[in-house]
């Protein structure tokens, strides 16, 4: 990537207007994607919209070279390369240009909130810890799959840094297959419509006493992907479907105690729209689908409200059904009397869609899906780790991502109580499945 030269004021450039104008306007810039827009209207302290991904390595990591990883690799990553601005009608994003943000061993609790003007103006932020180098990204930038490209390439060209043999191997530039698109694949998919595709009707809300302010607990369970394969084929279930009912049978068990509730318990699925549209775009690109399971009588078996959450996530995962949900949003967006209004009033109604749709759901569990490396990098490696931050009315969330023959169930939360979590894991148990679990010891003090 070129070098950019800053300038305090516009007395600083040696040229005429029309090189000024030109020199400003060699600044690239880019919209944000529609699902962005949301992220900086509801972003802070309290909800801070990050998502992690990790690698644990073979092998102790070196700070001063993950530093120079990360220098190598950001000018080759455009997508990572930017800063959010304020415009009058909308945010957008502008080329960043400064140094990287600063490589820092982890002494804190995940997913807090990123501060850009503590950052390089930079949306995400790379910690390490012993063996595992840890990607904070605001969900503003990419999603998971946008975030778990850009880990991957950091990792390989540490990697490369630590054992110079495998760059004779593997070469010095991005993975095939690695994508740098940034196209706004919603934009190109859309159809216009105003059908409100919004969820109206609250949904039963997990509460309790919380953990103190700034703390946040995690707990990963690992398992075998044949075992968990077999158990599923005897429930004639996919693996998202036997543990997001596995979820649901917890807080059936665990809160409403096999009774009747007046609200459903309802859990966000998002869903990875690329395969449905033959897209590659490492901007956000995906929807949120519901499972929903509403108990309206006494005692359901666990085989019962499997079938329930099956039906309810089939009849929605096709292309059709997908593509009503995003384009509602994209046609809101596009509304010429609705893009005339100054950003804060946009804000205002955003977050008032937002608080509506939050409550409308139990949890979110979402999958980053099977994690490939290329052959070189694989003694290198040892497991994946991702989760997301808490939001409003979801004080436990689950996130699925696999690895060789592991899958790691992730719950990150902040409720004291872990009664879903030791629920969630126990049925597994009970189906036959060995769970290996770990916590980063919040309940322990």
């Amino acid at each position: 990537m070129r070098k950019r030269t800053h300038h305090s004021d516009d007395s600083a450039f040696a040229g005429t207007k029309d090189d000024l104008k030109r020199f400003k306007r060699d600044i690239r810039w880019d919209k944000l994607d529609n699902t962005a827009h949301l992220f900086p209207v509801i972003a802070g302290e309290r909800m801070s919209n990050t998502y992690r991904i990790s690698v644990t390595l073979t092998e102790l990591i070196d700070g001063a070279m993950l530093q120079q990883a990360l220098d190598l690799v950001l000018p080759k990553y455009e997508a990572f390369d930017l800063r959010l601005r304020r415009g009058v009608f909308w945010y957008y994003f502008e080329e960043n240009g400064k140094p990287a943000p600063r490589v820092v061993e982890e002494k804190s609790f995940p997913c807090r909130y990123i501060r850009p003007n503590h950052n390089n103006s930079y949306l995400f932020r790379v910690t390490y810890f012993k063996y595992r180098i840890n990607l904070e990204v605001f969900h503003v930038l990419t999603d998971g799959m946008g975030g778990m490209s850009f880990l991957k390439e950091l990792t390989f060209q540490y990697l490369r840094l630590a054992h110079p043999e495998l760059a004779a191997i593997t070469g010095d530039f991005l993975s095939q297959g690695t994508t740098l698109n940034r196209e706004d694949s919603f934009m190109k998919n859309y159809r216009r419509t105003s059908e409100n595709r919004y969820r109206k009707h609250k949904a039963y809300l997990v509460k309790g006493e919380r953990l103190h302010s700034g703390e946040f607990g995690v707990m990963h369970g690992y398992l075998n992907i044949p075992e968990l394969k077999t158990v599923c084929r005897t429930y004639g279930a996919s693996i998202n479907e036997y543990l997001v009912s596995t979820y649901i049978w917890s807080v059936y068990t665990e809160y409403l105690h096999r009774t009747t509730s007046k609200y459903p318990i309802s859990v966000a699925v998002p869903v990875n729209l690329r395969p449905f549209f033959n897209s590659i775009t490492t901007k956000n690109f995906f929807v949120m689908v519901s499972a929903e399971f509403h108990p309206t009588k006494d005692s359901y078996t666990f085989p019962e409200v499997l079938g329930i959450v099956q039906d309810s996530l089939r009849s929605q995962l096709n292309s059709e059904h997908l593509e009503r949900i995003f384009s509602y949003n994209v046609s809101s967006q596009k509304n010429p009397y609705l893009k005339l209004f100054p950003l804060p009033l946009k804000n205002l109604g955003m977050r008032h869609v937002y608080t509506r749709s939050a409550l409308a759901n139990t949890a979110t569990i979402t999958n980053v899906g099977r994690i490939d490396v290329p052959e070189p990098y694989k003694p290198y490696i040892d497991i994946f780790h991702a989760f997301l931050a808490i939001s409003k009315g979801q004080h436990i969330k689950g996130t699925i991502c696999s690895y060789d023959e592991t899958l790691v169930f992730s719950f990150s939360y902040d409720l004291v109580d872990p009664s879903v979590q030791r629920g969630f894991f126990r049925k597994l148990a009970e189906d036959g499945l060995n769970v290996e679990i770990e916590t980063n010891g919040v309940h322990y003090g």
